[in-house]
């Protein structure tokens, strides 16, 4: 276990350094000019060009990316263009806020996917199964934009009961949660209701029907609990699909998370801001994938054994 622990955490190394390479030279093939962004629109060239030496911005690539190394592994980020902060500083700043609307969004997930899915395959063919696999295909066929701008004019507008965007108050986080969530929800339901009709063909459930155990008993005591666990290693895996898809849901909210933050980087061209949100990123879904295999290892002994 603490074998494959180590070979896994090493092999993080490469993957972000890798992703820092392609970053780098993403940035640095540009057609906009960060100096040019730095300046401002009026700047005269010499401004221009004085700006750009001051940045280190005029080094040869494999210089500027040695030095954005060295600094690195000292724990420096850099220095925002824009916002005049260290950038280590902003992403700190930003991470609660990224981390809670990925709780919200996977309680959202599970508290109406698990649900809807149970009741589904419990009443195979009949109506709530139809229902709820329509309200699945629902959500599952509505764009997370599409969703949110929705959610955002009926309940913070017509009817305003939640704030129209930001953080400022708890409620705040709700209709960004739904809005993350509710896709997510529709394929638990999916993946519920074929794991709960796989585990009633069962042969100990046919026993514990036979030996007069009503449908309710049998459903929460036998079918549930062994239907639930391919469904705990999804919900893991979800945390790397939020990081990437959250972007959106940020956006459309004014959400101040690490996604936004991203996204403003970009628009100005920022480049320190730019490489440390990316890195950041990418190393919170490689940390994310190494808990989900552990936690995997721990529940499941089999799954240890073979690594």
């Amino acid at each position: 276990m603490w074998r494959y622990l180590a070979r896994r955490l090493l092999m993080v190394i490469p993957v972000l350094l890798g992703i820092s390479i392609i970053t780098f030279v993403l940035i640095y093939y540009l057609p906009a000019d960060p100096a040019r962004m730095y300046a401002g629109p009026g700047a005269t060239v010499e401004t221009v060009a004085r700006i750009r030496h001051e940045l280190g911005l005029d080094l040869p690539f494999w210089q500027q990316y040695a030095n954005y190394l060295n600094n690195v592994l000292h724990g420096d980020l850099g220095f925002s263009y824009r916002k005049q902060e260290p950038v280590l500083q902003l992403i700190l700043s930003r991470l609660p806020y990224t981390f809670a609307l990925i709780a919200a969004g996977i309680f959202v997930e599970l508290a109406l996917g698990l649900p809807i899915g149970i009741a589904s395959a419990a009443a195979r063919g009949r109506w709530p199964d139809r229902a709820g696999m329509f309200i699945a295909l629902l959500g599952v066929s509505a764009p997370a934009f599409w969703l949110g701008l929705m959610l955002l004019y009926v309940f913070a507008y017509q009817i305003p009961i939640f704030p129209l965007g930001g953080a400022t108050e708890p409620l705040s986080i709700v209709l960004p949660a739904i809005t993350a969530g509710l896709g997510g929800a529709a394929w638990y339901a999916r993946m519920m209701r074929s794991s709960t009709l796989d585990v009633l063909s069962a042969d100990y459930v046919r026993t514990a029907r036979a030996k007069g155990q009503g449908q309710r008993p049998v459903l929460w005591r036998h079918v549930v609990p062994n239907a639930i666990n391919p469904i705990i290693t999804m919900a893991g895996m979800d945390i790397p699909w939020f990081i990437g898809g959250i972007v959106l849901v940020e956006q459309v909210f004014a959400w101040p998370g690490l996604g936004r933050l991203t996204v403003e980087a970009i628009q100005t061209v920022d480049v320190p801001l730019i490489l440390g949100t990316v890195s950041v990123t990418a190393m919170i879904v490689v940390l994310s994938g190494i808990l989900v295999d552990v936690v995997q290892a721990v529940v499941a002994p089999r799954i240890r054994l073979a690594r």
